[in-house]
This record gives C-alpha cells, sequence and structure tokens, in this order.
C-alpha cells in the first residue's frame, strides 16, 4: 500500500470518519515499521486535521463501569480503550494519583519464562492492551485443556527444536490464564491451570491455540518520581527488549493456595534475583493488571520508592554476582524514566505493556 492508496481512500470520507479510520491506519503501519515488516509508512505527511467538538461532559462512576462490564468483544473492548484514550487527554490534570486508584494488573520474568513471549515495541497509543483497574481477585483453579494426539506431538516437535536451539530452556511447571473476567465494581476472576513452559510452543503449532501466560512484574520508582525499565541481555530470549522486572507465576505447593499474598511473594522474589534489591512482599501493592499479546495476562505490583543510587547500587552488586558464578545477568542495563517522551528515546524493543503502565504510574502522581 502506498501513500496515495491512503489518500484516494480517504477522499471518500468526511469529519469523524475520515479522522476515525485516518488514526487508525497510522497507529497501525507506525506499529508495522517499528517491527520491521514494512519499509515507510504511507500515512505519514498526511494530516489528521482538527475537529470542532461539543461541551465535553464527565462520565458518572456508576456509567462508566456499565460501559467497561458491557464490553465483552474485543472490538468492544477496542472501541471503549479508543474513547479512554481521547479522553484522558484532554482530563489528564485531574487524573487521581496512584495511592487513590485502585490496584490493576501487568507483566513476565526469566528467558525461559520468555521464550514464547515475543517482543511488541509500543507505540502510542497502544493499540490491544487492556489495563485494569481491580480492587479484588478471585482464583479458580481449572484442568488445562485436553490435546488432540496430533497437537500434542506437533507441540513436542516445536518443544524439542526450542531445545535444540536454546538447550538453557527447561520445562518447569508454571500457571497459565484460562479467563479473566469482570464479575462485579473492581472485581476480576482469574481462572487458571497448571501446565509447564512446553505448553507455550503451542503457539507455532497451526490450528492449535495455548494458553495465556500469567506473570507478575513490579514498578520499581525511585524518590524523584521516576521509574526503573530494564534491558534484556544478549543470550536471553529478548535480547534488548526493555521492560519492568519480573517473572512467570509458578504454582503453589501441594497444600497451598494461589492467593495475592503469594503473588506479592513471588514478584518480590523477581526484584531481589533480577535487580537485587530487597523488598517484603507485604509492602508491594497490587496496582495495575494488564492484558496483551496472546491475550497474556500480567500482575503489576507497586514498590515503595528509593533513592536512585541504591538502585543502581543494587542493580550492580546483582549483575557482578551472578557473573562471578560464571552466569550471564538477565538484565544487562537499566534505565530510569520519568516519562513516555523519555521512554521513547530507550533504543530496542519495548514489551507491550510498558508504555501504558509508564504513563499511568507518570500522569497519576
Amino acid at each position: 500500500m502506498t501513500r496515495d492508496d491512503v489518500l484516494i481512500h480517504i477522499k471518500t470520507l468526511h469529519g469523524h470518519q475520515r479522522r476515525d479510520q485516518l488514526v487508525a491506519l497510522r497507529s497501525l503501519f507506525t506499529w508495522a515499521k517499528r517491527q520491521g515488516l514494512i519499509f515507510r509508512n504511507p500515512t505519514s505527511r498526511i494530516k489528521v486535521g482538527q475537529n470542532e467538538y461539543a461541551v465535553l461532559q464527565p462520565l458518572l462512576p456508576e456509567q462508566v463501569e456499565r460501559s467497561v462490564t458491557a464490553a465483552m468483544t474485543p472490538a468492544a473492548r477496542l472501541v471503549l480503550a479508543l474513547a479512554a484514550v481521547h479522553a484522558a487527554r484532554v482530563a489528564l490534570p485531574h487524573l487521581a494519583p496512584p495511592d487513590r486508584v485502585p490496584p490493576a494488573h501487568d507483566g513476565w520474568g526469566e528467558s525461559n519464562r520468555r521464550f514464547y513471549d515475543m517482543p511488541v515495541t509500543e507505540t502510542l497509543p497502544p493499540v490491544g492492551i487492556d489495563l485494569y483497574d481491580v480492587a479484588r481477585l478471585q482464583f479458580t483453579e481449572v484442568e488445562e485443556p485436553p490435546l488432540s494426539a496430533q497437537n500434542r506431538a506437533a507441540r513436542d516437535r516445536m518443544w524439542d527444536k526450542a531445545v535444540q536451539a536454546n538447550p538453557a530452556l527447561f520445562d518447569g511447571p508454571v500457571v497459565a490464564c484460562a479467563e479473566l473476567e469482570r464479575v462485579g465494581p473492581g472485581i476480576l476472576r482469574l481462572s487458571w491451570a497448571r501446565v509447564t513452559y512446553r505448553h507455550y510452543a503451542l503457539r507455532r503449532v497451526p490450528g492449535a491455540t495455548a494458553l495465556p501466560s500469567l506473570f507478575v512484574n513490579v514498578v520499581q520508582p525511585t524518590d524523584d518520581g521516576r521509574v526503573l525499565a530494564a534491558r534484556m541481555s544478549p543470550s536471553t530470549a529478548a535480547p534488548g527488549r526493555w521492560q519492568l522486572p519480573g517473572g512467570s507465576v509458578e504454582p503453589p505447593q501441594d497444600g497451598e493456595v494461589l492467593d495475592e499474598p503469594g503473588l506479592a511473594g513471588q514478584a518480590a522474589r523477581e526484584l531481589v534475583e533480577e535487580l537485587g534489591i530487597g523488598a517484603a512482599p507485604e509492602t508491594l501493592r497490587l496496582w495495575a493488571v494488564t492484558r496483551g499479546e496472546n491475550r497474556s495476562v500480567g500482575l503489576t505490583y507497586l514498590a515503595p520508592a528509593l533513592p536512585e543510587a541504591s538502585v543502581r547500587t543494587a542493580f550492580a552488586a546483582a549483575a557482578a554476582a551472578e557473573r562471578a558464578q560464571g552466569r550471564e545477568p538477565e538484565l544487562d542495563d537499566i534505565a530510569l524514566v520519568r516519562s513516555l517522551d523519555e521512554l521513547v528515546g530507550l533504543t530496542g524493543p519495548h514489551a507491550d505493556y510498558l508504555g501504558p503502565v509508564i504513563r499511568r504510574y507518570s500522569v497519576g502522581r
């Protein structure tokens, strides 16, 4: 598709219809160019133009809740998200700070755990990322869906190829998300299943369906209002990708249950293993829930703010300890960002949830 093709198409449109379709095309082609799928963005230098708007009237909380509950299909959720992004641009100064906003979710962790979590570069506004506010989570364990013999054999072949390419991969236990649904105001029910990493090889089997992954990650702020972003090292499955520290959710041991305190403990463990930052699980607050690529669900926790010097010293010590044992650290660099503009300046791919999380934190402060 060329620029002339786009111009010919939008000449048939007028008003909001023209503007909405052009905005959607620009977002799509910007993403495609960043992914290396196209060489030139055919919508570049095509002006969207300005529209005259009537006086905007704020929605009541119960009206917002009814809209969110009614948005059951992906298309409806996308429309609702785009409307919210547009409204936020007008109301940014009035958004509540993080301590007044109910929690929500996000994330993934180790290189093995990220093998099938393909990198996505964040563009603005983000497309296909759900960001939920949640006051409470409900957990329900379900069985892994049965596989046909054909899909099971194809899965095993794909896993074996992956291990040959990267012998560090291991088929350990992990939690997958079977379903995420809103059951009431601020309440999400998360149905989960016990699988192993081999399960995600189904993503590379034509016609097969893998359950979405479930991960925890952590927003680690500094006391001057910046947020830590970490870069994956060259030896990982997503080299050079910027993301939050975190990892896959592991299933509970026999006799235990999957609950919020246990998940906070897993988030705290990822923080100390990857960054050398020790934080008690009870000091981490569930702050957001995200759903992005492959429908993967992330639970994002907010950690207490630390001085920049403490953050950098802890990371340097953790990396040195890994190298002293002959291992390459999973993360090879960190950056502290205050805004989306600073985040865009980080060279390399970004995890799909990173932009929305940074925006929410920077706006809410």
